[in-house]
């Protein structure tokens, strides 16, 4: 097999295994190259991906090493892209009645969602993530698209029991959107005790589920690595929650006037995009 063809094959069987290490030998087999010559493909490709800040290939030393891949995105591209996503969010058809803002055509778009997964996984690429958290229903698609990323399953909380899915621990919550109290549960088999778990969401407004969410995650006596979400508004009264990252703030919605004011978040100062190698 030509160096061209090794080097096209490697990077899809990469990309199809983020976060996963690969022992050099296997490689070596499967190509029936010497380790020499698997060694400077992979250089090549650490090269690539580090001059074009589009993912990390890291070495990993010693008789049980390899390289692993870790979907990771340039500060430029992140940039870039979510200001090119507030654009086309201030598109005042967009607003609905109460001053709602539609976001179903970006959570059904396969090019979005994959932005959207690797701009989240880029922040907790090293927090050691062990479940994507979010709730029913809009979450799903970020939640899928950021498990996907960082190689880690995702789990649905729900609002109503489904007899399906067996026993379940609950929670209540003040929803900010409607300051009731509502409930929350999750399967027992869903979630091990002690998982690292990242909380995703598609909106948020006071916060108020992504705290019930958090003490989901207490109940299973797991730790929160994080919480995030694609769009916040501002809200009239106090968030709920201080630490989080939100992708995109929308800070101003008026269906009136059809006005809608929409700027990045505070992922973007919030994440450390300085890991690719010199």
């Amino acid at each position: 097999m030509k160096r061209s063809e090794r080097l096209v094959d490697m990077v899809k069987y990469l990309l199809a295994r983020p976060h996963t290490l690969i022992a050099l030998p296997f490689f070596a087999d499967r190509y029936g190259a010497a380790k020499s010559s698997i060694s400077e493909d992979l250089a090549i490709l650490r090269q690539t991906l580090a001059s074009d800040q589009n993912g990390i290939l890291e070495t990993v030393a010693g008789a049980a090493g390899g390289v692993r891949y870790i979907p990771f995105v340039g500060k430029k591209e992140a940039t870039n892209y979510l200001h090119d996503l507030a654009d086309r969010i201030e598109d005042p058809d967009r607003i609905l009645p109460g001053n709602f803002v539609y976001l179903s055509d970006i959570l059904g778009s396969p090019q979005d969602l994959q932005q959207i997964g690797q701009l989240i996984a880029t922040k907790y690429a090293y927090s050691n993530v062990d479940y994507v958290m979010t709730i029913e229903t809009k979450g799903i698609a970020i939640a899928q698209a950021v498990s996907r990323f960082l190689n880690v399953p995702f789990v649905m909380v729900r609002r109503r029991p489904k007899i399906t899915e067996g026993s379940t621990i609950s929670v209540n919550y003040v929803a900010s959107s409607s300051e009731r109290v509502e409930k929350m549960e999750l399967a027992k088999r869903l979630l091990p005790e002690g998982s690292n778990v990242l909380i995703v969401d598609d909106f948020m407004k006071g916060g108020g589920t992504l705290t019930g969410m958090e003490e989901l995650v207490k109940e299973f006596k797991g730790t929160v690595a994080g919480m995030c979400v694609l769009c916040e508004t501002k809200y009239a009264s106090q968030k709920v929650v201080n630490d989080y990252q939100s992708l995109i703030k929308i800070t101003e919605v008026d269906r009136t006037k059809k006005l809608i004011k929409v700027r990045p978040g505070n992922f973007l100062e919030q994440t450390d995009f300085n890991r690719f190698p010199k």
